[in-house]
C-alpha cells in the first residue's frame, strides 16, 4: 500500500525516501505490511513527515554490503531529532526491466542508480550495453515506462516494475549474492526499553576532546565492560579537518550496569554525546555472523 495526502492515516504510515517501488519502499512493505508506505523526495523529507505528523515511522539505509555506507547519512541522523527503534536488513534483488515485449537485444542502454549500476557490472558488461545514472532505481523504472522506447531498460526492484508496468526480462542479476542493505526505523519518540531475552543494540555518537590518544582512552571503557562495538565510523563536521564526530553502535542497553558504566567512562574524554536510540538488535544479525 501507499500514502497519499488526502488519504493516509498517519498513525498507519511509514515515510521512506525515494519514489514508490525503491527497495527502501520494499524494506517498508516487508518489514511493516499492514501500513501505508510514503514516498519522500530526500532523507530531511522523510524526517519531516514524522515531525510533520504525515507518518508514525521512517525507514533509512544506512549501508550496504557491497557499496558501504549511504553518503550524508550520519551527518543526518544527529539532527533528525528522531529516535532509531529498529532495524532491518533487507537482500536487494536487482531485476532487468523494460517495456512489455522487448528482448534483451533491442537494449541499447540500461538506467539506475549509480550503486546498482555498479552492483551489475557482469550484466552490462555481458549486454555490451551503455549505463546512465540516475537518482533513484524506481525513478529509472517510471522514466523507461513513460519514455516508451525499447532500446531503453532500467535496473531496479521487482516491486517498480509491477508498479510501472514493465516486463521483467531477469532477475536477480547482482554480482554478489550478500547484497544486502542494512536500514534503520526511526520514530519521534524513544522506544521503551525492557529487559527480556532480544539482544538490544544502541547506538550513539560523540566527540573526543582534543588531547593525546583520547579516542583510545575513550574506546577503553567498553573493552574493560566487556561491551562489544559493532560499529564505529568518523565523519567530519563543522567544516573542519580536526572536528571529527564518531558515529558508534554497540551490543547491549544503557540500563545494562555493564554499558553504563562504559558510557560513564566514555564522558571523561568527550564533549559531548547522544544516544540516537536503542531496539532490539534483528534476527538477521545471527546469519551474519
Amino acid at each position: 500500500m501507499n500514502a497519499t495526502a488526502e488519504t493516509a492515516n498517519p498513525e498507519n504510515t511509514i515515510a521512506f525516501q525515494g519514489m514508490l517501488g525503491a527497495n527502501s519502499d520494499l524494506a517498508c512493505r516487508n518489514v511493516f505490511p499492514n501500513m501505508e508506505t510514503l514516498p519522500c523526495y530526500s532523507f530531511e523529507d522523510s524526517f519531516a513527515a514524522v515531525h510533520g505528523g504525515r507518518a508514525r515511522l521512517v525507514m533509512i539505509p544506512i549501508d550496504n554490503s557491497v557499496a558501504g555506507r549511504v553518503a550524508d547519512i550520519h551527518h543526518l541522523l544527529p539532527g533528525s531529532e528522531l529516535f532509531i527503534v529498529g532495524e532491518h536488513f533487507q537482500r536487494i534483488d536487482h531485476h532487468l526491466l523494460a517495456l512489455p515485449g522487448t528482448v534483451e537485444g533491442d537494449i541499447t542502454h540500461i538506467h539506475s542508480h549509480v550503486h546498482a549500476l555498479n552492483q551489475c557490472r557482469g550484466l552490462i558488461r555481458e549486454l555490451g550495453v551503455e549505463p546512465v545514472v540516475h537518482a533513484d532505481t524506481a525513478g529509472a523504472a517510471e522514466m523507461i515506462a513513460e519514455r516508451g522506447d525499447k532500446t531503453q531498460a532500467a535496473i531496479a526492484s521487482k516491486l517498480a516494475g509491477e508498479i510501472y508496468g514493465l516486463a521483467q526480462l531477469r532477475a536477480n542479476i547482482e554480482d554478489a549474492e550478500h547484497n544486502t542493505t542494512r536500514f534503520l526505523i526511526m520514530a519521534a519518540k524513544p522506544e521503551n526499553t525492557t529487559t527480556g531475552s532480544t539482544p538490544r543494540m544502541t547506538s550513539f555518537v560523540f566527540r573526543v576532546k582534543n588531547i593525546p590518544a583520547a579516542l583510545y582512552k575513550a574506546l577503553g571503557g567498553f573493552a574493560s565492560n566487556g561491551i562489544n562495538m559493532t560499529k564505529l565510523e568518523s565523519y567530519l563536521v563543522d567544516g573542519s579537518f580536526q572536528a571529527a564526530q564518531f558515529y558508534a553502535e554497540v551490543e547491549g542497553d544503557p540500563k545494562d550496569p555493564a554499558l553504563e558504566r562504559a558510557l560513564e567512562e566514555l564522558k571523561f574524554f568527550t564533549h559531548e554525546i547522544k544516544i540516537l536510540g536503542t531496539f532490539p538488535a534483528s534476527s538477521a544479525r545471527a546469519d551474519l555472523k
